[in-house]
């Protein structure tokens, strides 16, 4: 099974929806998306999600799910350099990247930062709408961090969301602390993230990235990246 997942277009958080380069940007993602053999399509129920999912949804003749633990992973911590409230990826390098608790992917959500915002019992939630859903598809998660194959497939599924949410899911299933990956990665406005189940022993399933962040569709039309979630430059190389 492919699990595809895709970031929503160039935000507009006023409204929560896209600015008129983001519309240009899914409407480019959606002539790939055609083009795809799709089983199921899960969408954020956020604005900024759906009309981006729209267009693809138009192009494929699709429809969608909408999942509540598919929005976007906004829960707020004590930011205790500022003393205020903040997302609860939201770190600046001096914080996070001394921190061994932060990197360690059974303990970050238990943390003492991350207890201010109760973040262990939100990302269960993510975790078992995630476990629950896959489960349907034919892969249960058990007691020891991968798989059980119910029924193997081949199947595409794809979800549009949020990049908080889609680094959070993919630390759950290649046991990676989540804030490394919310520090450490970046994925840009509608870039495609497809990670593949891996069945080498019969009856038993782990996921691994393939296709991390992908915008060659934004970059074979001549529409620039947008570097929203970024703090530099993007490389169109």
């Amino acid at each position: 099974m492919k699990l595809i997942f895709i970031r929503h277009g160039d935000p507009d958080y006023k409204i929560d929806s896209l600015t008129e380069k983001g519309w240009r940007e899914a409407e480019i993602l959606a002539k790939r998306v055609a083009k795809w053999d799709i089983k199921q399509i899960y969408c954020s129920p956020l604005g900024r999600a759906k009309d981006t999912c729209a267009l693809s949804l138009k192009a494929t003749g699709k429809e969608a799910i909408y999942c509540d633990w598919l929005q976007e992973f906004y829960y707020r911590i004590n930011d205790e350099l500022t003393g205020e409230k903040t997302i609860a990826w939201d770190f600046y390098p001096r914080y996070f990247a001394p921190r061994d608790d932060l990197h360690d992917k059974d303990k970050w959500a238990y943390s003492e930062i991350m207890k201010t915002g109760e973040i262990a019992e939100h990302a269960k939630e993510v975790y078992a709408g995630f476990d629950a859903l896959l489960e349907k598809h034919g892969y249960k998660r058990n007691d020891k961090n991968y798989y059980d194959v119910i029924e193997h497939n081949d199947d595409n599924v794809v979800f549009f969301c949020h990049f908080g949410v889609t680094a959070l899911l993919i630390g759950h299933l290649i046991g990676v602390a989540a804030p490394a990956l919310w520090q450490g990665m970046m994925m840009a406005p509608t870039s495609i993230t497809v990670l593949g189940s891996e069945e080498r022993i019969p009856g038993e399933a782990s996921f691994r990235v393939q296709t991390f962040a992908d915008s060659r569709h934004l970059i074979e039309a001549g529409e620039p990246i947008s570097s929203q979630g970024y703090f530099a430059e993007i490389f169109e190389g």
